[in-house]
């Protein structure tokens, strides 16, 4: 592996004695400083150009990146992209432009300035607003990473009511962000809701709710043309069931999902007026 390529696989700097742990040399180093290649920030610490702002600043702070912030790092889900840097410094001492984290108290990531998973999920769960920190702690959970147990344990005490009451909100399994936030907003409507139901000739619906109504979540991949294809044969299927097929996009989630709620209850409202029945 080359210098750059090792580099960006490490958010684009690293410290001396990882690099010279790696095999190269100080030779080496020197001579890509003067050729451009790369550049010193600090003492000790060598960086390319494209170098992530974030592991920039942990390393000028002498902290970890952490929360939100080393949240693509692991590849969590996030609702939007972090307003400042989260690093936990350790030392109390406010920072311009840092939202400084406690200790971390966990093993840290192997090879960048980073907390591990373990401190990063909860710093998260104690800052940020409840459906941020539920997206990126779900994304965790449903990958195997770490375990909702794990996560109840270290959250004790009062002090921690509003963090394990995210961890309530977590469902047993999540194949994309809008999923968690629509099933949160739906159960809180008091919505009868289930969760990846299979219908006959149809396949598996993303809610079925309260029996009469689907409603699928499109993201991105939904806009491929063979893929719209499919969803409207899907839809088709659905209404020759006896239910009507209700989708929603990313913004609609996101942004708008009292309107969406909202519709919901209107169709299911005609409904129980016997407008709509199913027929299996």
């Amino acid at each position: 592996m080359d210098l750059n390529t090792y580099l960006r696989h490490r958010g684009g700097a690293a410290k001396r004695s990882q690099l010279l742990a790696a095999g190269f040399q100080r030779p080496e180093l020197e001579a890509a400083l003067a050729s451009g290649l790369l550049f010193r920030p600090l003492r000790g610490v060598y960086a390319i150009s494209s170098a992530d702002y974030g592991v920039m600043a942990a390393f000028r702070s002498n902290g970890q990146l952490t929360c939100i912030s080393a949240a693509p790092f692991y590849n969590l889900w996030t609702l939007y992209a972090a307003r400042a840097v989260h690093l936990s410094c350790g030392n109390g001492i406010p920072k311009p432009g840092v939202v400084d984290h406690s200790p971390c108290v966990h093993p840290r990531h192997p090879s960048l300035p980073m907390a591990g998973l373990a401190d990063v999920l909860i710093h998260a769960l104690r800052c940020l607003p409840e459906l941020e920190s539920l997206v990126m702690v779900q994304s965790a959970v449903c990958r195997g990473l770490i375990t909702v147990e794990f996560l109840r344990r270290k959250l004790p005490g009062k002090r921690n009511g509003r963090a394990r009451a995210v961890l309530d909100l977590l469902i047993p399994r999540a194949d994309s962000l809008l999923e968690v936030l629509a099933h949160t907003y739906f159960v809180r409507a008091g919505l009868s809701v289930r969760m990846h139901v299979e219908l006959p000739g149809v396949g598996e619906v993303d809610f079925l709710v309260g029996d009469c109504l689907v409603v699928e979540l499109d993201g991105s991949t939904h806009f491929e043309p063979r893929q719209i294809k499919k969803d409207h044969r899907r839809s088709r299927a659905t209404m020759l069931g006896g239910r009507l097929t209700l989708r929603y996009y990313y913004d609609d989630v996101v942004h708008r999902p009292q309107a969406m709620v909202e519709e919901i209850r209107a169709i299911l409202r005609l409904h129980a007026d016997g407008t709509f029945a199913p027929a299996w």
